[in-house]
């Protein structure tokens, strides 16, 4: 009922073509954990990719919408960047990094990329 964006199409996208898959493991509790968050269910995080020093991460507003949102992440970021696709940084420059984490600003169906350059 509602618009894809209130009965939450994307998320029901994602979940069916990328199920999460158990794994075995001790039976230890063990806190439940997570690399990323993103503040709004109108931004998408699609991709991590790993490099030695540094990660690029690429989101896209998925609503047709301007929306401000927040990415948090738990892995030990020194500084953040925007890139282009080919990861090379732009004249924008560094993003402060926050206690929320960084602060985004998207405008309809706006991809951006970032490079998270981790602490050693």
């Amino acid at each position: 009922a509602g618009s894809f964006q209130d009965a939450g199409v994307i998320q029901c996208a994602y979940n069916l073509n990328f199920p999460l898959h158990a794994v075995p493991a001790s039976s230890a509790q063990c806190p439940a954990w997570s690399a990323f968050s993103v503040s709004s269910p109108a931004v998408v995080l699609e991709a991590a990719e790993d490099r030695p020093d540094a990660l690029v991460v690429r989101l896209y507003e998925a609503h047709g919408s301007t929306v401000v949102a927040w990415l948090h992440t738990s892995l030990p970021v020194k500084e953040v960047m925007l890139c282009d696709l080919l990861e090379r940084p732009t004249a924008e420059g560094h993003l402060p990094l926050e206690q929320r984490g960084v602060k985004l600003s998207f405008t309809p169906f706006r991809v951006l990329s970032l490079l998270l350059l981790l602490r050693q």
